[in-house]
Protein backbone atom coordinates (compact mmCIF):
# COMPACT_ATOMS: atom_id res chain seq x y z
CA UNK A 1 0.00 0.00 0.00
CA UNK A 2 2.88 2.68 0.92
CA UNK A 3 4.31 1.84 -2.62
CA UNK A 4 0.71 2.65 -4.74
CA UNK A 5 0.90 5.81 -2.51
CA UNK A 6 4.59 7.00 -3.15
CA UNK A 7 4.07 6.33 -7.03
CA UNK A 8 0.79 8.68 -6.84
CA UNK A 9 2.62 11.52 -5.98
CA UNK A 10 4.71 12.35 -9.02
CA UNK A 11 1.07 11.71 -10.96
CA UNK A 12 -0.51 14.31 -9.48
CA UNK A 13 2.28 16.94 -10.03
CA UNK A 14 2.66 16.21 -13.84
CA UNK A 15 -1.45 16.56 -14.11
CA UNK A 16 -0.61 20.11 -12.30
CA UNK A 17 2.26 21.36 -14.38
CA UNK A 18 0.20 20.04 -17.76
CA UNK A 19 -2.40 22.30 -16.30
CA UNK A 20 -0.99 25.56 -15.54
CA UNK A 21 1.65 24.97 -18.02
CA UNK A 22 3.73 27.61 -15.88
CA UNK A 23 6.84 27.07 -12.94
CA UNK A 24 3.98 28.25 -10.29
CA UNK A 25 2.71 24.57 -10.12
CA UNK A 26 5.49 23.83 -7.99
CA UNK A 27 5.35 26.86 -5.57
CA UNK A 28 2.86 26.10 -2.71
CA UNK A 29 1.61 27.07 0.01
CA UNK A 30 3.18 24.49 2.76
CA UNK A 31 6.07 24.23 0.62
CA UNK A 32 8.73 24.16 4.20
CA UNK A 33 5.59 22.37 6.40
CA UNK A 34 8.31 19.34 7.05
CA UNK A 35 11.53 21.10 6.59
CA UNK A 36 11.23 24.25 8.47
CA UNK A 37 7.69 24.53 9.51
CA UNK A 38 7.94 27.47 11.94
CA UNK A 39 9.27 29.55 8.95
CA UNK A 40 6.64 32.43 8.74
CA UNK A 41 6.47 33.08 11.88
CA UNK A 42 10.40 33.11 12.37
CA UNK A 43 10.05 36.03 9.10
CA UNK A 44 7.93 37.89 10.37
CA UNK A 45 8.91 37.91 13.59
CA UNK A 46 12.11 39.74 12.31
CA UNK A 47 10.50 42.36 9.86
CA UNK A 48 8.36 43.08 12.93
CA UNK A 49 11.68 43.74 14.87
CA UNK A 50 13.08 45.84 11.78
CA UNK A 51 9.83 47.59 11.24
CA UNK A 52 9.64 49.07 14.72
CA UNK A 53 13.41 50.51 14.02
CA UNK A 54 11.77 52.48 10.61
CA UNK A 55 9.13 52.56 8.35
CA UNK A 56 11.54 52.81 5.53
CA UNK A 57 11.60 48.75 6.05
CA UNK A 58 8.08 49.22 4.35
CA UNK A 59 8.29 50.69 0.79
CA UNK A 60 11.99 49.43 0.75
CA UNK A 61 11.21 45.68 0.71
CA UNK A 62 8.13 45.83 -1.20
CA UNK A 63 10.18 47.60 -3.86
CA UNK A 64 12.94 45.25 -3.66
CA UNK A 65 10.90 41.78 -4.11
CA UNK A 66 8.79 44.13 -7.54
CA UNK A 67 12.47 44.90 -8.24
CA UNK A 68 13.66 41.53 -8.24
CA UNK A 69 11.02 40.08 -10.30
CA UNK A 70 10.68 41.70 -13.11
CA UNK A 71 14.17 40.90 -13.85
CA UNK A 72 14.86 37.22 -14.21
CA UNK A 73 11.91 36.64 -12.07
CA UNK A 74 12.00 35.93 -8.07
CA UNK A 75 15.37 34.81 -7.49
CA UNK A 76 17.00 37.20 -5.15
CA UNK A 77 19.12 38.00 -7.95
CA UNK A 78 18.74 41.82 -7.05
CA UNK A 79 20.38 40.96 -3.82
CA UNK A 80 24.08 39.79 -5.00
CA UNK A 81 26.73 42.05 -4.23
CA UNK A 82 29.11 43.23 -7.51
CA UNK A 83 32.07 41.62 -7.50
CA UNK A 84 35.89 42.64 -9.21
CA UNK A 85 34.88 40.69 -12.15
CA UNK A 86 30.62 40.97 -12.03
CA UNK A 87 28.54 44.40 -11.73
CA UNK A 88 24.97 42.60 -10.60
CA UNK A 89 21.86 44.00 -11.06
CA UNK A 90 22.01 45.87 -7.78
CA UNK A 91 24.28 48.62 -9.31
CA UNK A 92 22.57 48.96 -12.40
CA UNK A 93 21.32 52.98 -12.75
CA UNK A 94 17.48 51.63 -12.52
CA UNK A 95 18.50 49.86 -8.39
CA UNK A 96 21.01 52.34 -7.39
CA UNK A 97 18.29 54.23 -5.48
CA UNK A 98 16.28 50.41 -3.74
CA UNK A 99 17.16 51.51 -0.18
CA UNK A 100 19.08 49.51 2.21
CA UNK A 101 16.63 48.71 4.61
CA UNK A 102 14.95 46.04 1.99
CA UNK A 103 18.12 44.26 1.89
CA UNK A 104 18.94 44.67 5.35
CA UNK A 105 15.42 43.22 6.29
CA UNK A 106 15.85 39.91 4.17
CA UNK A 107 19.47 39.42 5.32
CA UNK A 108 18.19 39.25 9.06
CA UNK A 109 15.23 37.39 8.20
CA UNK A 110 17.78 34.54 6.78
CA UNK A 111 19.92 34.99 9.68
CA UNK A 112 17.02 34.56 12.19
CA UNK A 113 16.04 30.93 9.81
CA UNK A 114 19.46 29.80 9.90
CA UNK A 115 20.12 30.07 13.20
CA UNK A 116 17.09 27.49 13.91
CA UNK A 117 19.02 24.02 13.10
CA UNK A 118 16.22 22.24 11.19
CA UNK A 119 15.80 25.05 8.93
CA UNK A 120 19.35 25.77 8.05
CA UNK A 121 20.14 26.29 4.37
CA UNK A 122 16.54 24.82 3.91
CA UNK A 123 15.06 28.09 3.26
CA UNK A 124 15.84 30.30 0.27
CA UNK A 125 16.69 34.23 0.04
CA UNK A 126 13.40 34.30 -2.76
CA UNK A 127 11.30 33.26 -0.86
CA UNK A 128 12.16 35.12 2.57
CA UNK A 129 11.84 38.28 0.28
CA UNK A 130 8.27 37.36 -0.70
CA UNK A 131 7.55 36.28 2.54
CA UNK A 132 9.16 39.90 3.88
CA UNK A 133 7.11 41.57 1.31
CA UNK A 134 3.64 40.15 2.24
CA UNK A 135 4.33 40.84 6.14
CA UNK A 136 5.39 44.74 5.06
CA UNK A 137 2.25 45.45 3.49
CA UNK A 138 0.21 44.09 6.28
CA UNK A 139 2.27 45.95 9.06
CA UNK A 140 1.68 49.14 7.50
CA UNK A 141 -2.21 48.63 7.17
CA UNK A 142 -2.70 46.25 3.49
CA UNK A 143 -3.82 43.29 3.13
CA UNK A 144 -2.46 39.82 4.26
CA UNK A 145 -2.62 37.00 1.79
CA UNK A 146 -1.07 33.39 2.18
CA UNK A 147 2.28 33.03 0.00
CA UNK A 148 3.25 30.49 -2.34
CA UNK A 149 6.29 28.91 -1.42
CA UNK A 150 9.22 26.38 -3.11
CA UNK A 151 11.24 29.34 -5.27
CA UNK A 152 15.07 28.41 -5.45
CA UNK A 153 17.68 31.46 -5.76
CA UNK A 154 19.22 32.63 -9.18
CA UNK A 155 22.51 31.74 -10.00
CA UNK A 156 23.07 35.09 -11.88
CA UNK A 157 22.94 38.49 -11.29
CA UNK A 158 23.98 41.15 -13.97
CA UNK A 159 23.50 44.95 -14.23
CA UNK A 160 23.15 44.53 -18.18
CA UNK A 161 20.18 41.89 -17.43
CA UNK A 162 18.41 45.27 -15.79
CA UNK A 163 18.41 47.36 -19.21
CA UNK A 164 14.47 47.98 -19.94
CA UNK A 165 13.08 45.61 -17.49
CA UNK A 166 11.93 48.07 -15.24
CA UNK A 167 9.14 50.88 -15.55
CA UNK A 168 10.04 54.32 -15.66
CA UNK A 169 8.18 57.50 -14.03
CA UNK A 170 7.90 58.80 -18.05
CA UNK A 171 5.84 55.79 -18.74
CA UNK A 172 2.55 56.03 -20.44
CA UNK A 173 0.08 53.69 -20.60
CA UNK A 174 1.00 51.46 -23.68
CA UNK A 175 4.38 51.20 -21.98
CA UNK A 176 3.62 50.12 -18.39
CA UNK A 177 0.95 47.43 -20.21
CA UNK A 178 3.37 46.04 -22.74
CA UNK A 179 6.19 45.49 -19.83
CA UNK A 180 3.80 44.18 -17.49
CA UNK A 181 2.35 41.51 -20.10
CA UNK A 182 6.14 40.19 -20.66
CA UNK A 183 5.98 38.73 -17.01
CA UNK A 184 2.09 37.90 -17.75
CA UNK A 185 0.19 40.66 -15.55
CA UNK A 186 -2.75 42.44 -17.20
CA UNK A 187 -3.43 45.86 -17.26
CA UNK A 188 -5.61 45.00 -14.13
CA UNK A 189 -2.32 43.91 -12.49
CA UNK A 190 -0.33 46.77 -13.42
CA UNK A 191 -2.99 49.02 -11.91
CA UNK A 192 -3.56 47.43 -8.97
CA UNK A 193 0.73 46.96 -8.18
CA UNK A 194 1.13 50.56 -9.28
CA UNK A 195 -1.05 51.36 -5.93
CA UNK A 196 2.63 50.28 -4.03
CA UNK A 197 3.29 54.04 -4.60
CA UNK A 198 0.45 55.02 -1.64
CA UNK A 199 3.87 54.02 0.30
CA UNK A 200 7.49 55.51 0.44
CA UNK A 201 9.29 58.47 -1.28
CA UNK A 202 10.79 59.17 -4.90
CA UNK A 203 13.64 61.58 -5.74
CA UNK A 204 13.19 65.31 -7.00
CA UNK A 205 15.14 64.27 -10.11
CA UNK A 206 12.44 61.47 -10.79
CA UNK A 207 9.82 64.16 -11.82
CA UNK A 208 11.28 67.65 -11.73
CA UNK A 209 10.43 67.47 -15.52
CA UNK A 210 6.86 67.57 -14.42
CA UNK A 211 6.72 70.47 -12.33
CA UNK A 212 9.74 72.59 -14.32
CA UNK A 213 10.29 72.19 -18.01
CA UNK A 214 7.25 69.71 -19.17
CA UNK A 215 6.86 70.63 -22.71
CA UNK A 216 7.31 73.42 -25.02
CA UNK A 217 3.49 74.81 -24.73
CA UNK A 218 3.73 73.86 -20.80
CA UNK A 219 6.26 74.37 -18.27
CA UNK A 220 3.88 72.25 -15.45
CA UNK A 221 2.54 69.13 -16.29
CA UNK A 222 -1.25 70.49 -17.03
CA UNK A 223 -2.29 66.77 -15.72
CA UNK A 224 -0.65 67.92 -12.84
CA UNK A 225 -3.05 69.57 -9.71
CA UNK A 226 -2.11 73.17 -9.42
CA UNK A 227 -1.75 73.11 -5.79
CA UNK A 228 0.02 69.78 -5.61
CA UNK A 229 2.43 71.31 -8.25
CA UNK A 230 3.47 74.43 -6.46
CA UNK A 231 3.94 72.38 -3.42
CA UNK A 232 5.79 70.27 -5.00
CA UNK A 233 8.28 73.56 -6.35
CA UNK A 234 8.24 74.29 -3.23
CA UNK A 235 9.93 71.15 -1.63
CA UNK A 236 12.37 70.34 -4.81
CA UNK A 237 13.56 73.80 -6.17
CA UNK A 238 15.23 73.85 -9.41
CA UNK A 239 18.87 73.01 -8.33
CA UNK A 240 17.59 70.91 -5.24
CA UNK A 241 20.04 68.32 -3.43
CA UNK A 242 19.14 65.22 -5.32
CA UNK A 243 18.89 63.06 -1.70
CA UNK A 244 15.75 65.06 -0.62
CA UNK A 245 13.07 62.67 -0.57
CA UNK A 246 9.13 63.24 -1.50
CA UNK A 247 6.44 61.08 -0.18
CA UNK A 248 4.52 59.13 -3.02
CA UNK A 249 0.80 59.97 -1.73
CA UNK A 250 0.80 63.45 0.05
CA UNK A 251 -2.02 62.13 2.13
CA UNK A 252 -1.38 59.31 3.43
CA UNK A 253 2.38 58.22 3.05
CA UNK A 254 2.77 55.55 5.86
CA UNK A 255 -0.10 53.55 5.31
CA UNK A 256 -0.92 50.91 2.42
CA UNK A 257 -4.51 51.82 1.33
CA UNK A 258 -6.77 53.38 -1.66
CA UNK A 259 -6.00 57.06 -1.09
CA UNK A 260 -3.39 56.54 -4.34
CA UNK A 261 -6.45 55.86 -6.37
CA UNK A 262 -8.31 58.76 -4.63
CA UNK A 263 -5.14 60.98 -5.58
CA UNK A 264 -4.78 60.30 -9.05
CA UNK A 265 -8.38 61.11 -8.79
CA UNK A 266 -7.53 64.52 -8.06
CA UNK A 267 -4.05 65.26 -10.31
CA UNK A 268 -1.76 64.13 -7.51
CA UNK A 269 0.08 61.15 -8.87
CA UNK A 270 3.61 62.01 -8.55
CA UNK A 271 4.92 60.40 -11.85
CA UNK A 272 3.81 60.70 -15.08
CA UNK A 273 2.95 56.40 -14.64
CA UNK A 274 1.05 57.11 -11.88
CA UNK A 275 -1.13 60.00 -13.29
CA UNK A 276 -1.56 58.60 -16.92
CA UNK A 277 -3.63 55.65 -14.99
CA UNK A 278 -6.02 58.30 -14.53
CA UNK A 279 -5.29 60.67 -17.58
CA UNK A 280 -5.82 57.63 -20.19
CA UNK A 281 -9.62 56.28 -20.30
CA UNK A 282 -8.75 52.65 -20.98
CA UNK A 283 -7.66 52.32 -17.11
CA UNK A 284 -9.60 55.02 -15.57
CA UNK A 285 -12.91 53.41 -14.77
CA UNK A 286 -10.50 50.66 -12.62
CA UNK A 287 -8.95 53.52 -10.91
CA UNK A 288 -12.33 55.14 -9.97
CA UNK A 289 -13.60 51.64 -8.91
CA UNK A 290 -11.12 51.02 -6.77
CA UNK A 291 -10.91 54.57 -5.29
CA UNK A 292 -13.98 54.43 -3.60
CA UNK A 293 -13.75 50.47 -3.06
CA UNK A 294 -11.17 49.52 -0.88
CA UNK A 295 -11.70 45.71 -0.59
CA UNK A 296 -12.24 45.49 -4.27
CA UNK A 297 -8.69 47.20 -4.60
CA UNK A 298 -7.08 44.60 -1.96
CA UNK A 299 -8.50 41.85 -3.64
CA UNK A 300 -6.69 42.88 -6.89
CA UNK A 301 -3.60 43.52 -5.08
CA UNK A 302 -3.54 40.23 -3.87
CA UNK A 303 -4.14 38.61 -7.07
CA UNK A 304 -1.46 40.56 -8.66
CA UNK A 305 1.08 40.06 -5.92
CA UNK A 306 0.39 35.93 -6.06
CA UNK A 307 0.94 36.35 -10.12
CA UNK A 308 3.87 38.75 -9.46
CA UNK A 309 5.44 36.34 -7.52
CA UNK A 310 5.67 33.41 -9.46
CA UNK A 311 7.21 35.55 -12.15
CA UNK A 312 10.27 33.39 -13.92
CA UNK A 313 10.54 31.01 -10.78
CA UNK A 314 13.70 29.08 -10.61
CA UNK A 315 13.27 25.02 -9.46
CA UNK A 316 15.68 21.87 -10.26
CA UNK A 317 18.87 22.94 -11.49
CA UNK A 318 18.47 26.29 -12.29
CA UNK A 319 18.74 27.53 -8.61
CA UNK A 320 19.86 26.71 -5.21
CA UNK A 321 19.20 27.96 -1.73
CA UNK A 322 21.98 30.42 -1.19
CA UNK A 323 23.78 30.77 2.45
CA UNK A 324 24.69 34.40 1.97
CA UNK A 325 22.01 36.13 0.24
CA UNK A 326 24.30 38.49 -1.22
CA UNK A 327 26.73 35.93 -2.93
CA UNK A 328 26.33 32.17 -4.49
CA UNK A 329 27.68 29.72 -3.10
Amino acid sequence: MGHSLTFSFPVISLKLLFVSGTVSAQLRQNFYANSCSNVEAIVRGEVAKKFSQTFVTVPATLRLFFHDCFVQGCDASVMIASTGSNKAEKDHPDNLSLAGDGFDTVIKAKAAVDAVPSCRNKVSCADILALATRDVIAMSGGPSYAVELGRLDGLSSTAASVNGKLPHPTFNLNQLNSLFAANGLSQTDMIALSAAHTLGFSHCDKFSNRIYNFSRQNAVDPTLNKDYATQLQQMCPRNVDPSIAINMDPNTPRTFDNVYFQNLQKGQGLFTSDQVLFTDTRSRPTVDAWASNSQAFNQAFITAMSKLGRVGVKTGRNGNIRRNCAAFN
